[in-house]
């Protein structure tokens, strides 16, 4: 049967649940309908007293974090009476973690370093309760070094390897096409600026630069959520690298492709998302290997779905630094039965193996292989900068 309360007591837990939502209100609903309220113990005199406090004892200690780095810690509680429920009483989690309210754990990826100190608040299935102060300590990871010979003033060229032919400073490459789309069906607009987008490239740029040949790329305007895209054609009609392919010989046989470059920017924060693709199309088919790290949209990885036209997240976190220079790598496979192979992502030398596999989809008169760059404009539309250095193509 359900328990009668005084209306008094009902009015208090009413006013925890406006007050506090969540799992504070829930708290003293808990406590309410367990018997455990404030006031019960007046009108509950055959009843057993509550155990005492000091028999729940809270571990001390949480492993240490690395900012966008995955991480898994577990609070521990040794006696009283399962089931738990744990609550945040004061302080503040990294940043991007979260408390299982039910099983003590504490995950996520952490977004910022420092040290985050806070309580952890346990109650007990009898309305035994328990505080214990924390603390998780967020490194900073690693910064990357860069090549220790960078390329220097050398043109874009297609050279061989063991691991197949790379067209190498492919920002400084001529051929590079630029369009702004918009909300909400995102059509090539050209030039800039173009419905409310306003977006630029400029080559040759030595400072911020890795090789002395860096390349800038800006996005903003009026109009929320828009992109800017910038594409080059690299083998096929058009071709930048001069590899036009006539007799329609080279393309049908590539089946390994790398996107490897270096990125720069002020501030990131302000970006909706950036986007490295590597396209290939030939006998009506679409590959297209969309890869987008959404920064303000969430900091995570997300793959392109070529039959279903929508973005998979991955799950694997995408954490770039302002005023630093990120290093990306990203390899993909068409494979034998012709399907798209999402094979890695490399940010700042931390590798994510995927291993997706996606049905292509339909390209009628297109053929080639190119790749593209693009970056996504936030809420407000803020104007943001990002340099592309060291840009490396490599097919096979």
């Amino acid at each position: 049967m359900f328990k009668r309360f005084p209306y008094g007591e009902l009015q208090e837990c009413a006013g925890a649940l406006r007050r506090k939502g969540g799992v504070l209100g829930s708290l003293c609903l808990f406590a309410m309908l367990t018997g455990c309220g404030a006031s019960n113990a007046a009108h509950q005199n055959n009843s057993t007293p509550p155990a005492s406090a000091e028999t729940l004892t809270i571990s001390d200690t949480l492993p240490q974090a690395t900012q966008g780095s995955g991480y898994n810690g577990t609070i521990s509680v040794m006696g009283g009476t399962a089931p738990y429920t744990f609550v945040v009483a004061s302080g503040q989690l990294p940043t991007g973690l979260a408390l299982g309210n039910n099983t003590g754990t504490v995950s996520g990826t952490p977004s910022q370093s420092g040290t985050y100190s806070f309580a952890v608040q346990v109650l007990d299935s009898k309305g035994t309760t328990k505080q214990k102060a924390l603390q998780i300590g967020v490194a900073t990871p690693a910064p990357t070094t860069p090549p220790s010979n960078p390329p220097t003033s050398n043109p874009p060229s297609s050279t061989g390897s063991s691991s197949g032919q790379s067209f190498t400073n492919v920002q400084h490459a001529g051929g590079w096409g630029q369009y702004g789309q918009g909300p909400p069906n995102f059509v090539d607009c050209s030039p800039s600026p173009c419905d409310g987008i306003s977006f630029s490239m400029a080559q040759n740029v030595s400072n911020p630069s890795m090789s002395g040949q860096a390349s800038e790329y800006s996005l903003g305007g009026t109009t929320a959520y828009s992109d800017a895209l910038w594409n080059n054609h690299l083998i096929g009609p058009g071709s930048s690298q001069g590899m036009p392919d006539g007799n329609g010989t080279i393309v049908p046989g590539l089946h390994n492709f790398t996107y490897d470059v270096y990125f720069y920017s002020d501030d990131l924060s302000l970006s909706q998302a950036v986007e490295f693709d590597i396209n290939q199309f030939f006998d009506g088919m679409g590959f297209i290997f969309g890869h987008e790290c959404r920064i303000a949209g969430g900091n995570q990885w997300d793959v392109w779905d070529n039959q279903n036209a929508k973005w998979v997240p991955t799950g694997i976190p995408c954490y770039p630094n302002s005023n630093a220079w990120n290093h990306v790598t990203i390899q993909v496979q068409r494979t034998s039965n012709d399907q798209l192979l999402y094979q890695s992502i490399t940010l700042n030398g931390q590798t994510s193996n995927l291993n997706w596999t996606f049905n292509h989809g339909s390209a009628p008169n297109w053929y080639g292989v190119t790749i593209n760059y693009q970056m996504d404009g936030n809420s407000s539309q803020d104007s943001y900068n990002v340099y592309l250095d060291q840009l490396t193509f490599t097919y096979q």
